[in-house]
């Protein structure tokens, strides 16, 4: 579950990332309020997942989720720019996040998580 809650994190983190380019520096409340809100819900995911999650792993993958969808969607959607470079790196930054998984040791879920 701890990885479940850590995915909907990066997602979240995604999309208050686009907020955060859409409100033209904190100006618009109508795209703020939405993206304080992801704010609130993608941090409140990558919580739950430290507390079965060690916090070095859970930071890496929450960050690397939220740089790689955000990267995605800004050239697939946003018009940034399109290069050989750029997919390897952004396919190598998700390759170290699956990777990272594979290595984890998940230590025993503690009691009531």
């Amino acid at each position: 579950m701890a990885w479940l809650f850590l995915i909907l994190g990066g997602i979240l983190e995604v999309g208050w990332a686009l907020g955060l380019s859409f409100s033209d520096g904190f100006s618009k409340i109508e795209i703020v309020i939405p993206t304080v809100m992801l704010m609130i819900g993608s941090f409140y995911f990558f919580a739950k997942s430290t507390k079965v999650l060690p916090v070095s792993t859970a930071y890496a993958v929450f960050t690397g989720l939220g740089s790689f969808g955000t990267a995605i969607v800004g050239m697939i959607f946003l018009g940034d720019s399109i290069s050989a470079i750029k997919i390897v790196l952004v396919m190598i930054l998700i390759s170290c996040i699956i990777g990272l998984k594979f290595v984890s040791n998940e230590p025993k879920p503690k009691a009531g998580v």
